[in-house]
């Protein structure tokens, strides 16, 4: 599975349980996204000295930058309860009016992929995040009649990575919204740096800079390429995590020094091997990858993008002159369309 990748940004299985160890619990311990934090410490101190509940938030971007961390980070700056649950967990309007009703005033609930809540699930939400009261119908036929229950004062925190599939009435009633965007390798190299001392790992400069560097910006990516080094490092050198060490890691690994695995490099040699570096529609490379194309569109192709590999032309992908670079293979030059001569001399 594509998700299944050293450096794919998706949790994946066995990571939930060791991942909160490594997280942030303060704004404070919070490494990067500084436009964000300063936005955010005026929205937190603000609703604290009214004593009042927050607008809802809605935190959008790629996966693996942070989004559940930072709900778990307003929660306890708030002081209040966080409640976790997921778009695709809630399949009836009564999973959610569960989950309402037992919220106390100032709580936190936190809708991870919120882009895939059901429409009807949806509608019981908009009056709940409105006016904070929730609609119950009860029995049926002409004798149904509709009860109105009043919800306390909480606080909704949705997170997605596709907000264009987002709905615009749900997305209208998040007050605040905010994008995390990937990480510089400076914001990398300390989280890297943080993880080791977390986990108790011996690390130098050295190890720290191969870390961030093919962690594709992406905190959740670099603390899985920090455990597999640690592995490494165990088992075929002292312990230590210096940067050849970090460097014959990853390179056994498969993961190159701009973070690219074989699946990227697979995409790439495709799209120029077999369609001469495109124009190609995604459909066509999905298929001459025995992929999906939504995985070639969400999986592969946003960082391959990221680093200028790929571009989107109105014709289909092309592969540019940085990607043939990258492989070692010459760049073809691509001469204009030849304009036909209508007239002879």
């Amino acid at each position: 599975m594509a998700e299944d990748r050293l450096v794919s940004p998706q949790r994946q299985s066995g990571e939930a349980a060791a991942e909160p160890s490594l997280r942030p619990r303060r704004l404070d311990e919070y490494i990067g996204q500084e436009r964000l934090k300063e936005s955010l410490r005026i929205f937190l101190q603000a609703a604290q000295e009214r004593g009042e509940a927050l607008d809802h938030v809605l935190l959008y971007g790629p996966p693996g930058l942070g989004k559940t961390t930072l709900a778990t980070v307003i929660a306890n700056e708030m002081g209040v309860n966080l409640r976790v649950t997921s778009g695709p967990a809630i399949e009836r309007p009564g999973d959610l009016a569960a989950i309402l009703t037992n919220l106390r005033r100032g709580d936190i609930l936190f809708i991870d992929e919120v882009h895939r809540l059901s429409r009807t699930v949806e509608e019981v939400l908009y009056p709940a995040m409105e006016d904070y009261a929730l609609d119950i119908v009860i029995g049926k036929g002409p004798s149904a009649r509709s009860i109105r229950l009043s919800l306390p004062r909480f606080t909704i925190i949705g997170a997605t990575t596709r907000i264009a599939l987002m709905t615009s009435p749900l997305r209208a009633r998040f007050g605040v919204t905010y994008r995390l965007d990937f990480y510089d390798i400076e914001a990398m190299r300390t989280i890297a740096r943080r993880s080791a001392a977390i986990l108790g790992v011996a690390i130098d400069d050295g190890g720290v800079e191969e870390i961030a560097r093919r962690a594709r910006g992406t905190p959740r990516v670099a603390n899985r390429l920090l455990k597999r080094v640690r592995d490494y490092a165990q088992v075929r050198a002292d312990g230590c995590i210096t940067g050849e060490v970090a460097r014959q890691a990853l390179d056994l690994l498969a993961v190159d020094e701009l973070g690219l695995d074989e699946a990227d490099r697979r995409v790439l040699r495709t799209l120029i091997a077999k369609f001469d570096g495109g124009p190609v529609g995604v459909e066509t490379l999905a298929a001459a990858l025995s992929e999906e194309a939504d995985t070639v569109m969400d999986v592969y192709e946003p960082y391959l993008m990221q680093l200028g590999f790929i571009e989107r032309t109105p014709r289909g992908r092309l592969a540019t002159r940085r990607a043939y670079q990258h492989l070692g293979l010459p760049y073809p030059e691509r001469d204009g369309p030849v304009q036909p001569e209508l007239f002879s001399p």
